[in-house]
């Protein structure tokens, strides 16, 4: 298999390269700090930035990738499902 970007740099603008579960949880971060999230099952997201920031992204449709660096996903507040983070 050919793989033509396998040599450039990947910026936060770029297409995401890998990705992993995200298991909400009110103490325990995400196994990566994101690059975006995909929120498989619509409803509320509570997610921590990178920065510290807690926030509360209401009523996100299912099939919505959300492009935020995030730390940790809530499990006080979050109702969507099936979560993927991307890296």
């Amino acid at each position: 298999m050919t793989d033509r970007f396998a040599s450039r740099h990947a910026t936060l603008t770029s297409p995401a390269y890998d990705g992993f579960p995200i298991t909400t949880s009110d103490a325990a971060p995400v196994l990566e700090v994101t690059r975006a999230i995909y929120v498989g099952v619509a409803g509320d997201l509570t997610a921590t930035f990178a920065s510290g920031e807690t926030v509360t992204f209401q009523n996100v449709a299912a099939g919505t990738i959300l492009p935020i660096r995030i730390s940790h996903v809530l499990a006080t507040g979050t109702t969507a499902d099936a979560l993927v983070g991307l890296i």
